[in-house]
């Protein structure tokens, strides 16, 4: 049995983005979904600040989700801040959920202003960099977009350590450790994150169902309640009104992840399915509110939206894009960790993968047929096909015929959970899943 360490656990992949935008005039802005980890990061740079010499004096952290700003506006904000800075001192400051302050892009711009100092600063809602907002703070800023737990940070959380090892054939293969040193499969590892997801207070629950459940239940009532159905209360955004509607979207987008969608299509097919019934009645929602509440699910970061990319035009369709989750342990809760549909659930993991290394992903289309994610960055380009299985001749021939329609020189690859051979066919590679994972980047 584990022993499970409760002591702040590392983020190395933001916690080293954060570190080489220190002391710079940029507003340090992290975003994602509550509970992703986004207030333990900004303990862990303040952790690192005092190792290199940093005084406590010298730091100022606020949690606006405490009582003890309830109620506060932008000015006494500011004053409180004022009151505690130091004269001839650089000042380190963090804000957590800084959006629950009215008009806070105010007093922030004016502490990069007024004071020698250093911005850091978290947020629950995408609206916290609407295009209004990010003209406020004059563009000085620079976001760290936060996820739920990667696989291998999965591993690490839940108390057990990589090793490799020779296997008789001689290649070298690896397994997983607790602090106990009973070992385990990758694969038992990755059926647990497959099952409860990322979350890292998923984590403290020792992958007990009945905790888990009671932890995501937390985290949704959380991320609905307080993220969207009381966005109304900015006047700058459109009130979600109608809860059974807001359900419904989310149980149907959970349970479409990686399926073609649009507004009008969901507003059709919860209509048909007699989801939208009152009473005898059909009611069909304006193509307009669906979109409206679908924005809302990705302003909270509970759903991101793919655009698809027509690769022979090179330009991005408006049409049909599809949605992912943020957390696969968030949608199992919500359809009662139901088996079936791991081709999407694995397109869903690496998905999220893929963004974390820093990747604009985008579904590729050529013709009729479709490429799972067109991957790029800067300097790079790659096409990606997402697979449960590549043992079959039939399975080999369908993942390989989109990447063989591409007549560029772009890498080409198909990431397979199941694969008893890993070797390039006509120049596209074939790598194991669980090897991409925990590979280092």
């Amino acid at each position: 049995m584990v022993v499970k360490d409760f002591k702040l656990k590392n983020r190395d992949l933001y916690l080293n983005r954060l570190i080489s935008f220190k002391d710079t005039e940029m507003i340090k802005v992290i975003t994602g979904i509550r509970r992703c980890g986004k207030s333990s990061l900004l303990k862990l740079m303040a952790e690192y600040l005092r190792k290199t010499g940093i005084k406590d004096t010298q730091i100022i952290a606020l949690n606006f989700e405490s009582m003890i700003f309830y109620d506060m506006d932008n000015k006494q904000f500011y004053s409180y801040v004022k009151e505690r800075v130091l004269k001839n001192e650089k000042m380190y400051l963090f804000f957590d959920e800084v959006q629950m302050i009215p008009a806070w892009q105010t007093a922030v711009n004016s502490f990069r202003v007024d004071f020698d100092c250093d911005i850091y600063i978290t947020g629950s809602n995408a609206f916290l960099l609407s295009s209004e907002l990010s003209t406020y703070l004059s563009g000085r800023y620079v976001e760290i977009k936060m996820l739920p737990l990667s696989f291998r940070e999965f591993i690490d959380f839940n108390g057990f350590e990589l090793q490799d090892y020779a296997a008789l054939t001689g290649e070298t293969l690896r397994r997983v450790i607790d602090i106990n040193g009973e070992m385990y499969e990758i694969k038992e590892l990755f059926d647990a994150y497959l099952k409860y997801g990322g979350m890292p207070s998923v984590t403290d629950a020792g992958m007990q169902q009945d905790k888990v459940t009671a932890t995501l239940d937390g985290l949704y009532s959380a991320v609905v309640i307080r993220d969207i159905l009381e966005r109304g209360r900015r006047k700058e955004q459109r009130a979600i009104t109608d809860p059974i509607l807001l359900r419904k979207l989310i149980m149907f987008l959970a349970d479409n992840i990686g399926n073609n969608t649009s507004a009008t299509s969901i507003g059709n097919i919860l209509v048909n399915e007699g989801l939208l019934n009152e009473g005898f009645r059909k009611v069909k929602p304006a193509t307009q509110t669906i979109q409206a509440y679908i924005e809302a699910l990705t302003e909270s970061y509970i759903f991101y939206e793919i655009k698809r990319f027509d690769i022979k035009g090179k330009e991005y369709l408006r049409t049909l894009g599809k949605y992912y989750i943020v957390d696969i342990g968030l949608r199992n809760y919500l359809l009662g960790f139901r088996e079936g549909d791991r081709g999407h659930i694995l397109e869903n993991i690496i998905y999220f993968e893929l963004l974390r290394r820093g990747y604009n992903v985008a579904i590729g289309k050529l013709g009729n047929k479709e490429v799972d994610f067109v991957v790029t960055s800067t300097d790079e380009k790659k096409y990606i096909q997402v697979t449960e299985s590549m043992n079959s001749n039939e399975t080999r021939k369908r993942e390989l015929a989109p990447l063989l329609s591409i007549q560029d020189n772009y890498e080409k690859i198909v990431l397979a959970l199941d694969c008893d051979f890993t070797q390039t066919i006509d120049g596209i590679k074939i790598i194991k899943i669980l090897d991409f994972l925990l590979e280092d980047f």
